[in-house]
């Protein structure tokens, strides 16, 4: 697993929980307490051993703790690189759903051996979508529920989300609801700064 994945498990854990409690973990999980380097790749078996271990000291299950980490990754002020990649999607939540097929290609051009849930996103009409992700760790599907959460209140969409298991192909489905897609102003963004010239 890359370890830009694994650092942002760490982030979270210590923004949300503090470092007792990650050091706690690491050490249940068997993982480097002082953390992972950010461009180093790491065994998928590590990144397992954290969600377990920090599933069963905060008395969650892994799958609520992978839809805090999605949430995280998208509305913590240290992660703002990552909403402003999502946000490049489009103007609109719908836009935005729409892009969620490229976003693998995209993460690529900023970490070019960065592997993000591969998704591809289904228009069944009526403000109706699935999504599909493919993913060699378990949890992708919770993963992703908390990064549309997030995503649906930082544009002011009012949404609906379901985990509906695996698919006949054994990936991750979503499906999406969109109820109103200006449900309130959402948070401010902006594609391109507006360049400032002194006089």
């Amino acid at each position: 697993m890359h370890g830009l994945i694994n650092r942002s498990i760490q982030l979270f854990v210590t923004d949300t929980y503090g470092p007792k409690i990650w050091a706690k973990g690491a050490e249940l999980a068997n993982v480097p307490k002082d953390g992972f380097e950010a461009m180093l790749s790491y065994e998928d078996i590590l990144t397992e051993q954290m969600i377990n271990a920090f599933s069963e000291i905060l008395d969650k299950s892994p799958d609520m703790l992978l839809e805090d980490i999605g949430t995280y990754l998208v509305s913590h002020p240290r992660l703002q690189a990552l909403r402003r990649l999502l946000r490049f999607g489009g103007e609109t939540f719908v836009e935005f759903l729409h892009s969620l097929d490229s976003l693998n290609e995209r993460a690529r051009l900023a970490v070019y051996d960065l592997e993000v849930p591969g998704l591809e996103v289904f228009d069944d009409g009526g403000g109706s979508f699935r999504l599909i992700c493919r993913w060699r760790m378990p949890g992708a599907g919770h993963l992703m529920i908390g990064v549309l959460r997030a995503m649906a209140d930082d544009y002011g969409a009012l949404v609906l989300l379901d985990y509906t298991g695996w698919d006949r192909d054994g990936n991750d489905a979503i499906h999406v609801d969109l109820l109103d897609d200006g449900f309130s102003d959402g948070r401010q963004f902006q594609l391109a700064r507006k360049a400032e010239f002194s006089q």
